[in-house]
């Protein structure tokens, strides 16, 4: 009778231990159909909410990011033990998070900013001449309104990206069944300034820094049964990462809150 029960005892613990691997990620639950799934393109909202409900100054100020203002300076690699990779751990235009977290600031009170176009600006002059040069062919005596100036820049960069900063896990096994779960941190920081067009003064400077969380659980069952002639052996288990897109969104947008809080403190714009 023992005998039997030890040999239908991995049968038993399999649906068990393929539940605890469903505790990080349940396919059923986000609707994610395992063999074959499309998922629909969404728009991102904001990481950090808080930046959408900031009061907007009496006065906007216009700011303007040019595409060599914010870039990533870390030159890191994502890290791959199985062979060389050539792709970055951190996205190589990570000023588009910068504007759009510009621009979302304050969206539920009107806008804290005013942000003019600096990323494309040579394609903005060329298209501008191309509409001056058409109206003087048509002798139109409609002139073309002058480029708003930004009295503030936001520039800084990504410093620093450390791989593997800390990692561990824990395990266990009995009679041949087992379960582990291993993790591991990256640390991402970035530096954010506002600096003053007309005095090249830095106003406010900001330090960010974001840990990256990766998560594994895995389990498995090895056992022989029918007096060593047969095997049966078990595995499952999951891996989560967390979206390093998503924690550079988050470390920009709490910059960006950062540098409004400061510049109010510092009667760099006033409320009504």
């Amino acid at each position: 009778m023992l005998k039997e029960i030890l040999q239908k005892l991995p049968y038993l613990l399999v649906p068990l231990l393929s539940s605890c691997a469903s505790l990080l990620f349940d396919p059923i639950e986000n609707n994610i159909n395992p063999v074959r799934h499309i998922e629909e393109a969404t728009i991102d909202e904001l990481v950090i909410t808080e930046l959408a409900d900031v009061r907007t100054p009496t006065r906007k100020p216009t700011v303007a990011v040019y595409a060599s203002a914010f870039t990533d300076q870390t030159g890191q690699r994502l890290s791959n033990s199985m062979y060389a990779s050539f792709s970055t751990a951190v996205t190589q235009q990570p000023s588009a998070y910068l504007i759009k977290a510009l621009k979302d600031a304050g969206r539920n009170n009107n806008g804290f900013f005013t942000v003019v176009e600096r990323i494309g600006i040579d394609n903005l002059t060329k298209e501008r001449q191309i509409i001056r040069s058409g109206r003087e062919q048509n002798k139109d005596s409609n002139k073309l309104g002058t480029l708003l100036f930004a009295g503030l820049l936001l520039e800084g960069s990504v410093v620093s990206y450390e791989a593997n900063e800390t990692s561990g896990g824990a395990g266990a096994r009995y009679l041949g069944i087992g379960i582990s779960k291993a993790y591991r941190t990256d640390t991402l920081t970035i530096q954010l300034r506002l600096i003053s067009v007309s005095s090249g003064q830095v106003l406010v400077e900001k330090l960010v820094t974001k840990t990256i969380l990766s998560v594994s659980l895995s389990d498995d069952v090895f056992r022989f049964i029918e007096d060593g002639t047969e095997l049966v052996e078990i595995e499952s288990g999951v891996v989560r990462n967390e979206s390093g897109s998503l924690a550079l969104r988050s470390a920009i947008e709490t910059a960006v809150l950062g540098i409004i809080t400061e510049g109010e403190q510092a009667g760099y714009w006033s409320y009504k």
